[in-house]
């Protein structure tokens, strides 16, 4: 759940990290190519404290997403200019659109305003996490 790292780019493989530990991705390589390139091609820093760091890969078969809370806040280039605490990796298979879209856009509207940053910030436990995940709309 707590990640760390000293920039959006060791953060970013630190989660992908989780995800192949779990045996999600099948080469980690190319899942951090494609995040990378993503990512320099546009931040996925959002506002409130969110940043969704994403790709489409052949690394993965199903949908994938990691959280990590970085309590102190990394820089994301978010675009509110703030530090992302609440990172969502989320990797898609090449053919997918429909879901990588609905899950970028059920994060945005999850953390339109700060209260849902607030809430993930205070967790103390994975079942207070779940819980707060069973909340978004």
């Amino acid at each position: 759940m707590n990640v760390v790292g000293d920039d959006k780019y060791q953060v970013i493989e630190n989660l992908l990290q989780l995800a192949v530990d779990a045996g999600a991705v099948s080469h980690k390589e190319q899942a951090l190519e494609d995040l990378f390139e993503r990512e320099q091609y546009l931040s996925t820093g959002f506002e409130n404290g969110l940043a969704v760091p994403h790709a489409k890969t052949e690394a993965v078969s199903d949908i994938i997403l990691v959280f990590g809370l970085c309590r102190d806040g990394v820089e994301f280039d978010s675009l509110d200019g703030r530090p992302a605490n609440c990172i969502f990796l989320l990797l898609s298979p090449m053919e997918t659109s429909g879901p990588h879209i609905q899950t970028l856009a059920l994060l945005a509207r999850n953390f339109q305003n700060e209260d849902m940053s607030d809430r993930l910030k205070k967790v103390k436990d994975v079942a207070e996490l779940i819980e707060i995940f069973n909340d978004f709309k």
